[in-house]
């Protein structure tokens, strides 16, 4: 028994100190392992960041070209019928669109679905002012008519989808 009481004053202590090395080294490991985390997390901000904001941009542009005010500025050459006007149109905003598919990467799925719906609602109304248009008519009544129902709604798909963009944007920086 007294062998034992003898050892015991040596093991306890030992497994006492023992236990609180490994208790402190564990918690430091955690720490330092946080703190890793977090200084890649930060570095991956940093290079991620101006990506996300340059894809935002890229994005806003689009938005802005398929406007239809300024698609018509753009897109309509003298001699040119309704019909080809549409097609025109329609072909500018798809080949813009593909143009800037991968862009959805950056942004959130929410605003993805937006820029989508932008563009669709765009397409919808060309269509929708051509089928109230003779097809062989000159292009300037297609143009007046576009520009005409887009004026008269109250919020363009175009500018909710910008307003996300932005508001995106502010949550990059905060």
């Amino acid at each position: 028994m007294k062998d034992i009481l003898e050892i015991s004053k040596y093991i306890l202590p030992s497994l006492v100190v023992f236990a609180t090395a490994y208790l402190l080294i564990k918690q430091f490991l955690k720490h330092e392992e946080r703190k890793i985390k977090h200084q890649l997390l930060l570095k991956n901000q940093k290079q991620t960041t101006p990506i996300r904001l340059q894809a935002c941009e890229r994005l806003i542009i689009f938005l802005e070209r398929i406007h239809p005010e300024s698609l018509i500025v753009r897109e309509n050459t003298s001699g040119l019928t309704n019909l080809q006007l549409q097609q025109k149109l329609i072909l500018a905003i798809r080949t813009e669109y593909e143009h800037n598919l991968a862009q959805q990467l950056y942004v959130t799925d929410e605003s993805w679905m937006l820029l989508k719906n932008a563009k669709d609602s765009t397409i919808r109304l060309i269509n929708t002012e051509a089928t109230q248009t003779a097809p062989e008519d000159s292009s300037i009544v297609l143009c007046k008519a576009i520009i005409e129902t887009h004026m008269q709604q109250q919020k363009p798909a175009i500018v909710t989808a910008i307003s996300a963009l932005k508001n995106e944007i502010q949550q990059i920086w905060s």
